[in-house]
């Protein structure tokens, strides 16, 4: 599986470094994730500059998209350029969007009727027809949605559960989790994950 995980200026660390950290664990499995953008190198809401693995066309190939979130969303979802090479397809990708990632979804249309997202994004997504729930994973098909800055161990879980099965997957998870908290963290993010990955597309599909 090959995962662009797309970061872009402004971008939250928390939602690019622990999803690449995470699901690049998972390579001998052949789970690969990139972080993917404009330019050669991006430079993060604090400051942090990294050089952009691939471009951020790679996403339209990419078996699985992780739209990370960041201080800049707003804008870059009016940036037709951006928008143009963000062109998904949940028919044949799995799409992954954490707090103000949930925007990307909104702008292309593919914003599911159920979603969760981050307590500064929620007003705005109130404002669609989304039922907007509190849970830091919700998905709908091959959408799924996260919120808050550490649920994105939970989204890069849920992409490796599609990719190699929900026990290969919570094996990777334990690798990260805090010392004598192992097996409390596994049983948490194993109940968290494996009830959202058979989730049906529900109808209407997208607000």
């Amino acid at each position: 599986m090959k995962i662009a995980i797309v970061t872009l200026e402004g971008f939250n660390e928390l939602d690019s470094f622990v999803a690449l950290a995470i699901l690049n664990r998972a390579k001998a499995d052949g789970v690969h994730a990139e972080i993917v953008g404009t330019g050669d190198t991006v430079t993060s809401m604090n400051g942090v500059s990294v050089s952009v693995q691939r471009p951020l066309s790679f996403a339209q190939e990419a078996d699985a998209v992780l739209l990370g979130s960041g201080i800049h969303s707003r804008d870059h979802i009016n940036d037709p350029d951006i928008m143009k090479q963000l062109s998904l397809d949940p028919s044949r990708q799995l799409i992954g969007a954490q707090c103000s990632g949930i925007l990307f979804l909104y702008r292309m249309g593919l914003l599911p009727a159920t979603v969760t997202t981050d307590n500064k994004t929620r007003p705005l997504i109130a404002r669609t027809k989304a039922v907007i729930e509190d849970r830091p994973l919700v998905a709908q098909g091959n959408i799924v949605t996260s919120g808050g800055c550490l649920s994105s161990s939970y989204l890069a879980g849920w992409f490796l559960a599609k990719a190699v099965g929900l026990d290969k997957a919570m094996a990777v998870l334990e690798t990260v989790a805090p010392v004598g908290q192992r097996s409390q963290f596994a049983k948490q993010a194993r109940e968290i994950i494996g009830k959202q990955l058979d989730i049906p597309a529900k109808r209407p599909l997208y607000c």
